[in-house]
């Protein structure tokens, strides 16, 4: 039960492997990268104690040293403080140019693991191990790393390719719930950017791929190929790249505002989006009603967080949230950008959504509270 998927970036590709047991033989796997028997892997506390035994057996299988850190679980983790810590550790660790990092979590652990390869030595190689269905089919691909800083989310970063990706899908199995659901708000944002007929499956196999292995296996690897595909075509986010941030502004100015916290996780914040981001587009004469509706409709049937109003805590008012907008990456000379849709799987770019209409919508939804 293994699926790979290449990722097609002349010197700097590499695969994505995605099954069950590949903790278990991750030793085997990350072999033919090292250079020497060693490795240093990274992980938070909570997935240590979960994951990181079986790790560490299945690396001394094959005679592989390994140092480890783990830091503290959360978002709260991807800022300087413990980015830091990790750099530091790693040069105590005495990692060199040709040594392999390995990151093993969620995405938190990914982008601030794989921001730590990039800048150590002006760049070491890293393998990712995915734990969560979020960075399984979304943050471990492509080669985004990053950090959150007081001014917004992943704004200090850099592009740096991971060597391998190891997404063991059993590992999915010990998520809570919440955590799961989170990550299936990534899952579906693929077939709302570019695949109806992907989302079409999702509308009937969403609720089983807790479950069913296969069903994950195919939700999981056929996120991964759109992702790739995406990336092969645009790696820096100079076009088509930035479809894989449907949802997305709408929801970093949501987790920038509720303290990137246990109130809103990432992939929560991507459904709401999602769902704000088509409704606007219904708004704008894009997409026929039923549109919005569907995505709605469906996101409630999963048990997702769908409106504003499913964010417990208070929200500052719309003014405050387009000001928090305004912060985001995907702005070009102080205008918005947004992912607007023509219909489920018809994606693409605006960058003249009018700010009142925004500001309107924002409005409402906060009303609905």
């Amino acid at each position: 039960m293994l699926n790979t998927v290449p990722v097609n970036l002349g010197e700097r590709s590499y695969e994505v492997r995605i099954g069950t047991g590949l903790v278990a033989r991750a030793g085997a796997e990350i072999a033919p990268l090292l250079r020497r028997k060693r490795v240093a892997v990274v992980t938070d506390e909570t997935v240590a104690a979960a994951h990181l035994p079986a790790l560490e057996a299945a690396l001394a299988a094959e005679g592989i040293a390994v140092q480890s850190l783990a830091l503290p679980p959360g978002e709260g983790t991807k800022g300087w403080s413990q980015f830091a810590r990790c750099v530091e550790w790693l040069l105590e660790a005495k990692v060199e140019r040709k040594d392999v990092v390995i990151a093993l979590g969620g995405g938190v652990i990914g982008d601030l693991v794989g921001f730590a390869a990039a800048v150590l030595r002006r760049g070491v190689r890293f393998v990712q191990i995915p734990t969560t269905l979020l960075a399984q089919v979304d943050s471990s691909v492509g080669g985004k790393t990053g950090i959150n800083t007081a001014q917004g989310k992943n704004l200090v970063g850099s592009f740096h390719q991971p060597s391998l990706v190891l997404a063991d899908i059993g590992v999915l199995e010990t998520l809570p719930p919440r955590d799961f659901l989170a990550g299936y708000g990534e899952v579906v944002k693929y077939g709302l950017l570019g695949d109806a007929d992907f989302f079409d499956w999702l509308e009937k196999a969403g609720p089983i791929l807790a479950s069913d292995r296969t069903a994950r296996l195919r939700a999981v690897t056929r996120s991964v190929e759109m992702k790739a595909g995406i990336v092969e075509r645009d790696e820096t986010e100079e076009g088509e790249r930035a479809l894989l941030n449907l949802g997305h502004t709408f929801c970093h100015a949501l987790e920038k505002a509720t303290g990137y916290g246990d109130r809103l996780l990432h992939g929560e914040g991507v459904a709401i989006g999602c769902a704000l981001a088509f409704e606007l587009s219904q708004r704008l004469g894009l997409c026929a009603q039923e549109a919005p509706s569907r995505v709605r409709a469906h996101l409630r049937a999963m048990g997702m967080k769908v409106d504003l109003a499913d964010i417990p805590g208070d929200l500052p008012g719309p003014e405050a949230l387009m000001a928090l907008m305004a912060q985001d990456k995907k702005v070009v000379d102080g205008r918005l950008r947004f992912i607007l849709a023509r219909g489920i799987g018809q994606a693409f770019v605006a960058e003249d959504v009018p700010g009142n209409l925004v500001s309107g919508l924002l409005a409402e939804a906060l009303a609905r509270r």
